[in-house]
């Protein structure tokens, strides 16, 4: 038995460009990686099962049973494994949990069932299951391209503590599908964010929160009803500025030191709202 670290993710950018021939959004996006993750515990067996730690975590529903199945295609085995997930990341939140579970399913069967596939292969097979599940066989800070498919490891974002905040808001179906089809012409941009905090992190200077940007701002407090109301409780709370991490809901602040991050943390839980305290990681 052995276990892998299926990593959170924030975007500090993400700008969309237009439209695809194929249907897909051209974006533009440097990610994070964060020390928050869920750890997939993996084990011989004859069949495969899968299990959570979390009650309303269905495998059914969940990419990772798409990827041991896609694992298996492509190697022409019928191997099994007992694959458990100890759930940390909140579900459907913007922060990449069952995107980076199945990219780690992927790395943890190739080395159960030891097939010896490079990484290189693995992303071509994540690239199959979604457009934001290859990023999490990277770590650290990295820019994503093309339809979310084509990565590039970046000059570590510098050491921030992370304080998320998970509203309590109706899920939306088919979220980031719909978010999507939310953006018009207006939306998009040329890149210059992006390649702006490419260049300074190149650069070794400190970044300031001007840098950070989210489409999906401009149309997701409308589409989600009172997540306005949670950024301004995190505003009221202590945080310098807040920011939407992917198609959200989950709402995100960064903090040079743990003090002022366990302050917020604190009068969050004060206001009876779901937080998380974690760290930027490139583990």
């Amino acid at each position: 038995m052995f276990t892998l670290l299926a990593p959170a993710k924030i975007n500090l950018t993400l700008e969309v460009l237009g439209r695809r021939p194929d249907g897909y959004h051209e974006i533009l996006s440097v990610i994070q990686t964060l020390s928050l993750s869920d750890s997939l515990l993996f084990q011989e067996s004859q069949q495969v099962t899968v299990k959570s730690t979390m009650p309303e975590w269905a495998p059914e529903k969940s990419l990772v049973l798409k990827a041991v199945s896609l694992l298996q295609k492509a190697a022409g085995t019928a191997k099994g494994a007992d694959i458990e997930i100890i759930k940390r990341i909140p579900l459907v939140s913007g922060l990449g949990g069952d995107s980076s579970d199945a990219a780690m399913t992927l790395r943890g069967l190739n080395q159960l069932w030891g097939l010896n596939l490079p990484n290189s292969a693995l992303v071509k097979l994540a690239s199959e299951l979604g457009a934001d599940v290859a990023l999490f066989l990277y770590r650290g800070t990295m820019l994503v391209q093309g339809k979310g498919d084509i990565i590039t490891p970046l000059n570590p974002f510098p050491h921030q503590w992370v304080v998320l905040l998970m509203p309590d808001v109706p899920r939306i179906p088919e979220k980031t599908r719909q978010l999507y089809a939310s953006l018009n012409s207006s939306h998009y941009t040329d890149g210059q964010i992006t390649k702006g905090l490419v260049n300074l992190l190149k650069s070794g200077r400190y970044y300031d929160p001007s840098y950070l940007f989210n489409v999906f701002e401009r149309v997701a407090f409308s589409r989600f009803p009172n997540l306005t109301r949670y950024k301004d409780a995190m505003l009221r709370a202590g945080a310098p500025d807040v920011h939407l991490t992917g198609s959200g809901p989950a709402l995100f602040t960064l903090l040079p030191d743990k003090a002022s991050a366990m302050k917020l943390q604190t009068a969050l839980s004060e206001m009876r709202l779901k937080s998380y305290l974690t760290e930027i990681s490139g583990v």
